[in-house]
């Protein structure tokens, strides 16, 4: 098994630009993020964000340029099963469709959760299922609190019960960095609020979280930094304290923002 350096960081993009055919989307992009570290990607549709998520997992790769540099973990070249390995993607997605194969309905959350060892939809005949793997994976619902979902399958689950099964199969690695796309999008109120405190646990677990999201209830108050996009930049790095402010949200999203204070959450409207 790849080992990672003691102590890199999970993240450092230099001078990125990435085109999406003839027309460059990511613009002279410039991030470090410490593994641990609690950070949310704050800003509008078509901002760049799902963009910056794909060159993150090395779903594509940016333009080649001096000076240009991905690394994570401090490497610059990864194995892509080996990387899946240290940090969990949680995509966004309606209803579960990030759990993609046409047996995945029937298949049983545990399984579903398994499977994410090998990246796989369901366990398939050909893959080779450890007792340790097991374990692991009842460990991760356990963290979820989604231990009565095991033998639930999947296409009977709701929005909310399929996203826990999605962050258990992220967890399984027992990953030290976990990446969160639209985490709180297809979720009702009552959803949005069991998985907010779910990640509140995983945050003061020690687990760091890399939020991508446009809306600002997703915030959780662990989370003290934050990087601001806009027409495929970073506009802004810093404190919540500073950015999260109706000044630059409004300038941020080229719109009035009201910011409302509910106990440690914000809300905007």
């Amino acid at each position: 098994m790849e080992t990672i350096e003691t102590g890199s960081e999970f993240l450092e993009l230099r001078q990125v630009n990435v085109a999406r055919g003839d027309r460059v989307v990511l613009h002279d992009v410039n991030l470090s993020i410490r593994t641990g570290e609690h950070v949310a990607i704050l800003g509008p549709n078509g901002c760049g964000k799902s963009t910056l998520i794909l060159a993150i997992t090395c779903q594509i790769y940016p333009i080649v340029q001096p000076g240009m540099r991905v690394r994570i973990f401090g490497r610059e070249r990864w194995d892509l099963t080996q990387l899946r390995r240290h940090f969990g993607i949680v995509s966004a997605g309606p209803m579960g469709a990030e759990l993609p194969g046409e047996r995945t309905a029937v298949t049983s959350g545990l399984d579903a959760v398994i499977a994410g060892f090998f990246s796989a939809s369901s366990l398939w005949p050909n893959l080779h299922v450890t007792d340790a793997m097991r374990d692991r994976a009842r460990e991760a619902l356990e963290r979820m609190e989604a231990t009565r979902l095991a033998a639930q399958h999947v296409g009977t689950m709701s929005a909310g019960e399929k996203r826990r099964i999605l962050i258990a199969r992220a967890l399984v690695h027992r990953p030290r960095q976990l990446l969160l796309d639209e985490p709180s999008n297809t979720l009702d109120l009552a959803a949005q609020r069991e998985l907010r405190e779910t990640l509140r646990s995983l945050a003061r677990e020690g687990t760091g979280l890399v939020m991508v999201t446009h809306h600002l209830g997703d915030i959780l108050p662990e989370i003290e930094r934050i990087i601001l996009m806009r027409d495929g930049r970073i506009v802004a790095d810093g404190p919540r304290h500073e950015l999260l402010t109706e000044e630059r949200l409004s300038q941020l999203f080229r719109t009035p923002v009201r910011i409302g204070r509910d106990a440690e959450w914000l809300h905007s409207w």
